[in-house]
């Protein structure tokens, strides 16, 4: 009689190849859902090209040329990429707790703002290193207490944060125009109001051997600092934990009031800084050029990134080469240039639909769980 018994190594690395594989198949539904919902996005846009009587393969052969077919593209893509993962991370950070933060272009603004006015007074006599460092503090100051109030307006009264980001938002645009209007407007430039200028030798240089400004690498950096911060440190467990249930976190003593405002106040400094290197990086003022929407873009990132602040960079630079390419498009089809925004739109909606199916498809469950 054949001997059917089995080894107990033998049966150890069965059970351990199985789990394997569980944790693999549960896993790529975060992989396989958002690829799926950028195609079927891709499909719908389709027919609503033909509808206009274009071609859907023109259209996205020009938007893989203007945003990845040459080095142009691409360093056009990585300029458009760098203030999309400073707004993404400004949704991703509250996201942890459950908090829904759309209203980070108004954090933009006003660190774009507080960067150029705190410069105006050390224009000509501050190193201009040491003035830059002034003006990244103060545009994260500026962004970390518009959506800390947020936050605390979601703790201590109650108020949805959504709603209150997005209007927060109107409110940060009306105190930009205030005063670029007003008090702080360069009599200089009749055209378009604006701050003073901040002088080409003190605004921030590129990366060499590229076009690309250095916000981009802080970005990349700051990313992978959030990462450990939310994944890897007690401050981020906490959050997750009372993002996952806020009453089990209440009753275990969880500081969440404190949790809400300060996760709030580093996505709003995350946001803040983005506003600091359009200013220093760009346009060397603070003027209506700052709401460029970066800040609603930066929603759409962080979604299809998961939330997850290693995935919004490979993300950002994605949708910042949708958003380089408009300018071709425009000219070689005959379209509007807000014809990516109706792409982007797509995108967001198929993407929040596509929050329904995780967890819910037989496919990526263990066998334990589909059984």
């Amino acid at each position: 009689m054949a001997d059917t018994t089995e080894t107990p190594g033998i049966a150890v690395q069965s059970g351990m190849s199985n789990d394997l594989l569980d944790r693999l198949r549960r896993s790529s539904e975060y992989v396989i859902i958002p690829l799926l919902a950028l195609v079927f996005s891709g499909a719908l846009f389709s027919v609503f090209l033909f509808a206009l009587g274009k071609s859907p393969v023109e259209f996205f052969s020009l938007v893989w040329r203007g945003g990845f077919g040459t080095s142009f593209s691409w360093q056009n893509t990585l300029v458009r990429a760098a203030p999309l993962i400073f707004t993404a991370l400004c949704v991703a950070i509250p996201a942890r707790l459950g908090l829904v933060i759309i209203g980070g272009e108004g954090a933009l603004v006003l660190g774009g703002f507080a960067s150029a006015a705190i410069a105006i007074p050390m224009i000509g006599w501050m190193p201009g290193f040491l003035m830059l460092a002034i003006m990244a503090f103060a545009g994260m100051v500026a962004g970390a207490i518009w959506i800390g109030c947020v936050g605390a307006l979601r703790h201590y009264r109650g108020v949805n944060e959504t709603i209150a980001s997005l209007l927060m938002f109107y409110i940060a645009v009306s105190i930009l125009n205030f005063f670029v209007e007003g008090a702080l407007r360069d009599p200089s430039d009749p055209n378009k109001p604006s701050t003073k200028p901040i002088g080409s030798e003190n605004m921030i240089g590129v990366i060499p051997g590229t076009d690309v400004h250095w916000g981009l690498l802080v970005g990349v950096l700051l990313c992978g600092v959030l990462y450990l911060l939310m994944n890897r440190t007690t401050f981020g467990f906490a959050a997750q934990i009372a993002g996952g249930n806020l009453r089990a976190a209440q009753a275990q003593g969880l500081p969440v009031g404190r949790l809400m405002v300060v996760s709030c106040a580093i996505a709003g400094a995350c946001a803040g800084l983005a506003g600091f290197f359009e200013v220093a990086a760009i346009h060397g003022k603070a003027n209506a050029s700052l709401i460029a929407g970066y800040g609603f873009t930066g929603i759409l990132v962080s979604f299809l990134a998961r939330h997850n602040p290693l995935v919004i960079v490979p993300v950002a630079i994605f949708l910042g080469g949708i958003a380089a390419s408009g300018g071709l498009v425009q000219r070689r089809m005959d379209l509007p240039d807000a014809t990516v925004l109706v792409l982007q739109g797509l995108l967001f909606l198929v993407i929040l639909v596509s929050e329904t199916f995780y967890g819910r498809l037989s496919i990526f469950k263990s066998k334990g769980a589909a059984q």
